[in-house]
């Protein structure tokens, strides 16, 4: 459960983080970095892939400045995977509420 997001901060179940994150259902990767920062390309989410959630929630930043290419939204849903792309205030809002019924990954941009 993401707890408070504000620019550049984030707490996950009592936890801060202040870099871009992503929360898987069991683990939290707090050190992810995208091969350009404000672009999201399909190999920065292999790891999702890997996990085959339902849904992945991106969170494009604060005021949403990170741009999810066609390409990486079309290869994301040829693997079965639901994608929503918001601000980050929305995506936090967005994978709290699915998270209680789906399974969920959320990739979070928390500056910008």
């Amino acid at each position: 459960m993401i707890e408070s997001y504000d620019f550049g901060r984030i707490v996950v179940d009592g936890r801060v983080y202040t870099s871009d994150v992503i929360i898987f259902p069991n683990r939290i990767r707090s050190d992810w970095w995208r091969r350009e920062g404000h672009r999201l390309y399909i190999d920065d989410l292999e790891d999702v892939v890997r996990e085959r959630p339902e849904v992945l929630v991106v969170g494009t930043g604060y005021s949403g400045l990170m741009e999810v290419p066609k390409e990486t939204a079309e290869y994301i849903r040829s693997k079965g995977i639901e994608l929503v792309a918001e601000n980050t205030q929305k995506a936090v809002e967005v994978f709290n509420e699915l998270s209680k019924s789906k399974r969920v990954i959320a990739a979070l941009h928390l500056t910008c």
